[in-house]
């Protein structure tokens, strides 16, 4: 048997080590990955697109969350940097803001003024947060979209926009007050190239895509937030576990993207980085 003096001093030695690496871990994921933005690029095949489209960027982002859980100057900055990628397309899927009360649309215009726009066009969808407590305050919305029209963005609620021979498909949210996406998808034509724009995931599983073929772009799960190594993110807001973040091949045509968000509704992040994605289309 060793010397018990010696074990214990090797213990302690351990614990306080261990005790420092959970300090760190804790200060790094609090402080520093929230705030560490990624540029995510990837290709975008799509059925039919015409010549003068390949190679033009399409620029994402995601559940932005403007308000009292995110720090502004990171979203300033943020925004100034994905203009400096000058994007031809620029999609927002959806959560512009986490609203706490009328000075939260006051952040929003001075974040939407900095953000990017498409040189060709610039839309957007609503999230659940985009319409206030228990996602049912349309006022809310409303607020949000002239916002965004002021700032020259469209925002698709279940509608369809053409572009320069690219189409965009809106759903609005899963969980809000005006998810109508038959309204939408019955209009999808599979000899136009497409891009579905929609904010949950989970929709993926509803039988409402009448045949769609091509890429749906989604955010709302912000990647977990947290990722252990090799396990899944103990919490997802959805019901399918599968829709984490990343590029999820749906088996019959569909390629949905989930972006990680570019905030927060918990200031913590681990091995999942806020994200803008920006897409060469091909």
């Amino acid at each position: 048997m060793g010397n018990p003096n010696w074990n214990r001093r090797r213990f302690i030695k351990g614990a306080a080590a261990l005790s420092g690496s959970g300090l760190l871990m804790g200060l790094y994921s609090w402080q520093i990955e929230p705030h560490w933005l990624e540029f995510v690029h990837l290709k975008m095949p799509i059925n039919n697109l015409p010549n003068n489209l390949k190679g033009k960027k399409l620029m994402q982002l995601s559940d932005i969350h403007v308000g009292p859980l995110v720090d502004q100057k990171f979203l300033l900055n943020a925004m100034e940097m994905a203009k400096r990628e000058r994007p031809d397309y620029v999609v927002y899927t959806g959560d512009f803001i986490h609203f706490e009360n009328y000075s939260t649309f006051d952040q929003l215009e001075a974040v939407m003024d900095l953000a990017p726009k498409g040189t060709l066009g610039t839309y957007a969808i609503l999230g659940n947060h985009d319409y206030g407590e228990e996602w049912l305050d349309d006022t809310i919305a409303t607020k949000i979209i002239e916002i965004l029209a002021a700032n020259k963005i469209t925002v698709l609620r279940n509608e369809i926009a053409e572009n320069n021979g690219l189409t965009f498909i809106g759903l609005d949210d899963y969980w809000g007050t005006n998810f109508a996406p038959d309204r939408a998808m019955e209009n999808y034509r599979p000899n136009k190239p497409t891009v579905v724009l929609c904010h949950n995931p989970d929709v993926c599983d509803l039988n409402v895509w009448n045949n769609y073929k091509g890429w749906i772009l989604s955010g709302h799960t912000h990647g977990g937030q947290c990722k252990p190594p090799f396990l899944k993110p103990p919490i997802l807001p959805v019901q399918n576990p599968n829709y984490d973040a990343g590029i999820k091949d749906l088996q019959d045509g569909r390629t949905l993207y989930i972006n990680r968000a570019l905030g927060h509704l918990y200031q913590i992040r681990f091995n999942v980085r806020p994200e803008i994605t920006i897409f060469t289309l091909s």
